[in-house]
């Protein structure tokens, strides 16, 4: 059975940061492409910032320069460190694995609420 659990959100103060850490099981990780999306109430999921199972990252432009995105392998790991937050990155996160080979794998985690105060 595939699990992925995110941890690591919380309530920061504008400015601060946070580091949100998504552990797997049940997939061979390092096939995967892994990421990180965000939601709020009413707006559609988006993606913040993928890791190809080669280690190639890439960011969604209002994150850039303040997000890191790393995997660890050996742990079934992946991580998005979050620096200098603003108010309008607060919403659930979601990590995400995804495998494209004779079909499409792809595992979602239930999130973990991010919120940042003024």
């Amino acid at each position: 059975q595939v699990q992925v659990v995110e941890s690591g959100g919380g309530l920061v103060q504008f400015g601060g940061s946070l580091r949100l850490s998504c552990t797997t099981s049940g997939i061979i990780f390092s096939d995967y492409r892994m990421a990180w999306y965000r939601q709020t109430p009413g707006e559609m999921r988006e993606v913040v910032a993928t890791i190809t199972s080669d280690g190639v990252t890439n960011y969604v432009d209002s994150v850039k320069g303040r997000f890191t995105i790393s995997r660890v392998n050996a742990e079934n790991t992946i991580f998005l460190q979050m620096n200098n937050l603003k108010p309008e990155d607060t919403a659930m996160y979601y990590c995400n694995a995804r495998l494209i080979s004779d079909r499409t794998y792809n595992y979602w985690g239930r999130g973990t609420q991010v919120t940042v105060s003024t």
